[in-house]
This record gives structure tokens, sequence and C-alpha cells, in this order.
């Protein structure tokens, strides 16, 4: 499940991790959504397993792409906004409500910097669980 518009809100961290969640969707109904479509040895005949598995396997590969080039691309927004702060500061040493505001943007980084490795390891278990049931019906291709 993708975000409305394709993208997440990069400015309110709490509307991100909404975002986020619901993109994450497919891993986490992953044990569910190859429980209803991969067929159990005597219902083989019925399904094709390694079709199915090979669209379960894209649909995965595909949202944690999406989810990647989105959490960087607001790491990078973040990033940017950071630095302009950090520049201001340089020039206004002593502005309180500045130094306050680069200190939230700096947290907010640091807070999506670590989905990065939340989405690793959400990644991993996925496609563990994928492995684990798919492995003797499809075999995706090698990863660039």
């Amino acid at each position: 499940m993708a975000a409305p518009n394709g993208s997440l809100n990069c400015e309110d961290f709490s509307l991100f991790q909404e975002m986020l969640k619901a993109m994450r969707t497919i891993d986490d109904r992953i044990v569910h959504a190859l429980n209803t479509t991969v067929p159990t040895t005597s219902f083989s005949g019925k399904i094709d397993a390694k079709q199915t598995c090979k669209q379960l396997y894209e649909s995965l590969i595909e949202a944690h792409q999406n989810r990647d080039r989105a959490i960087k691309a607001c790491i990078a927004q973040k990033s940017e906004l950071v630095g302009q702060l950090r520049e201001e500061r340089a020039k206004d040493g002593n502005n309180l409500k500045l130094i306050k505001e680069l200190r939230h943007e700096q947290t907010n980084l640091k807070l999506m910097r670590s989905e990065l490795n939340v989405e690793e390891v959400i990644n991993d278990r996925s496609l563990k669980v994928f492995f684990e049931r798919c492995r003797i019906h499809y075999i995706p291709p090698k990863s660039k």
C-alpha cells in the first residue's frame, strides 16, 4: 500500500511515521498472504504457485523500493533544511528560537535516518518468510 500521493509528509514526523505504517501493510500481512495464496502440497495442482509467488515477490520488492525512495527523499529534504538552519545559526548564534528550531529539525533527521534501519529489519523479515514458503515454487532473479 503506497502513500496516497506517492510520497511521505516530511514536515511532521508523526505523519511521516503514519504514512510509513500504511506503506508497510504488505510486510505486516506477508504470512497471511502466503497462507491464503500459496497452496499446500495437497492443493498444489489447483493453483499456479510459481506465478503466485512471483507476483507476491514483485509486489514486496516494489513496496520496499518505494519506501526506501520515500524515506531517502525525506532525509535529503531534512538534511537540506538542517544545513540552512546551521548557516543561519552561524550568522546569528544568539537567536534562541533559531537554535531551538535547529535542534528540533536535527532530532527529526536522526529519527528519519533510524527508519532506514527499521526498514532493513522489516525487509529482511519479510523476505525470510517469503523464501521459507516460496523457495520450492519460485526463486527470484539475483538482485543487482
